[in-house]
């Protein structure tokens, strides 16, 4: 809109011509709006409200007579409040720049002032003292010329080649320099134990681990020696199971041939000694018998026939027993005991022929020679009493 002015957010509008305005200021100050400006008749100028800085490069003098370059940097502006804005448009409207270099000069005058106040070990040990002391003192005299200091930053302090800051810092240096060495010698021991340490548990793993190896080594190997003894071992038990049955079987056929060696050997041989011992006895009873028949005249006869049919009767006994399937329960001695029951049986059947013919009242005129009053033959009948099967008579 013609006439119309706004100024920019950072800053004032100063507009001068006709009446006096408020406070007897020589122009109008906008800031934040716009405004109208007659032509021909009213003047608009604007003031920046920007932030600005001003380097100081100053050579001090400190209290204890050491020169000191100190640089410093400000950061300023034009106060915000209508009385600033009017002492800066007053002071640096036509030449704004001027405001930084003068800023420059004031500070560096109140810098020169408060390090000659000071010594060297508190300047440099006390920058934010210094600055805070710089600021105070120049505060009046920037208000007076509408500008405010937001920030006061001391750079750099330099002895210009002197070694005063050197040597001061030397003590702190050296004790710096001894607590890095005592630090790094500590950190060196530290490292070295804990090398030492990690040293020890790998040692230790090792050893750990080849125990372990070895053990399962042991495993291995005496599961793999057990595994090959499997098989001798199976092998050896089978041969031994071999062996045993042969050797079971070895004594079956030695029982069985000394039965069968009994059975056709030794029982025939025993009864044929037997049949032999029975015709000795039989012909040694025929003896007897010849001799106590010579003793009696009377029965000579009748004992010549009985002697002469004995040893008859006694031989069909024992061919008898030969040929009969005869089991001795006890051995040779049940077979003796066989022999002498037969052989007294055969004394016996004499004795009782002998004992009927005394008790006949006619001897001679009885039956015939070898029989009985029945008929019969005695030395059958005698005969008969055994066991008709061919079998033991005990």
């Amino acid at each position: 809109m013609f006439g119309y002015r706004v100024p920019a957010p950072d800053e004032a509008m100063l507009i001068s011509g006709g009446r006096r305005w408020r406070g007897g200021a020589p122009f109008r100050v906008v800031v934040g709006h716009g405004s109208f400006v007659f032509p021909l008749f009213r003047r608009a100028r604007y003031l920046t409200l920007a932030m600005q800085e001003s380097e100081v490069a100053e050579s001090c003098v400190t209290r204890q007579g050491i020169s000191l370059n100190v640089r410093a940097v400000i950061a300023f502006k034009v106060g915000n409040d209508d009385e600033s804005i009017v002492n800066a448009g007053q002071r640096f409207l036509s030449d704004q720049d001027q405001m930084g270099t003068l800023t420059g000069r004031i500070f560096a005058g109140h810098l020169r002032s408060i390090i000659g106040s000071m010594t060297v070990e508190e300047i440099v040990t006390e920058r934010q003292k210094l600055a805070v002391e710089v600021l105070d003192g120049s505060k009046e005299e920037m208000a007076k010329i509408g500008l405010i200091v937001d920030a006061l930053q001391i750079q750099s302090i330099d002895d210009q080649n002197s070694g005063y800051i050197d040597a001061m810092a030397a003590p702190h240096r050296a004790a710096i320099q001894r607590q890095a060495k005592i630090a790094q010698a500590q950190a060196n021991q530290a490292s070295a134990e804990a090398e030492q340490e990690s040293n020890r548990k790998q040692a230790e793993y090792a050893r750990q681990t080849a125990v372990v190896q070895a053990q399962y080594k042991a495993e291995v190997d005496k599961a793999q020696a057990e595994s090959a003894q499997v098989g001798p071992l199976t092998q050896a038990q089978s041969q031994m199971g071999v062996i045993n049955a042969q050797a079971d079987l070895a004594n079956r056929q030695a029982e069985l041939r000394q039965r069968q060696l009994v059975a056709e050997v030794i029982r025939p041989a025993e009864a044929e000694a037997d049949k032999v011992r029975i015709l000795a006895q039989a012909d040694a009873e025929r003896i007897r018998i010849q001799a106590a028949a010579a003793a009696s005249h009377d029965r000579v006869a009748l004992d010549r026939m009985l002697i002469d049919q004995l040893p008859q009767i006694v031989k069909e006994a024992a061919n008898g027993l030969a040929g009969a399937n005869v089991n001795v329960l006890n051995g040779a001695e049940g077979l003796g005991e066989l022999t002498a029951g037969l052989v007294a049986q055969g004394l016996t059947i004499l004795d009782s022929v002998k004992r009927n013919l005394a008790a006949s009242p006619t001897a001679g005129s009885g039956a015939p020679d070898g029989e009985d009053d029945d008929g019969e033959v005695a030395a059958p009948r005698a005969l008969s009493s055994g066991s008709p099967d061919g079998e033991s008579i005990r």
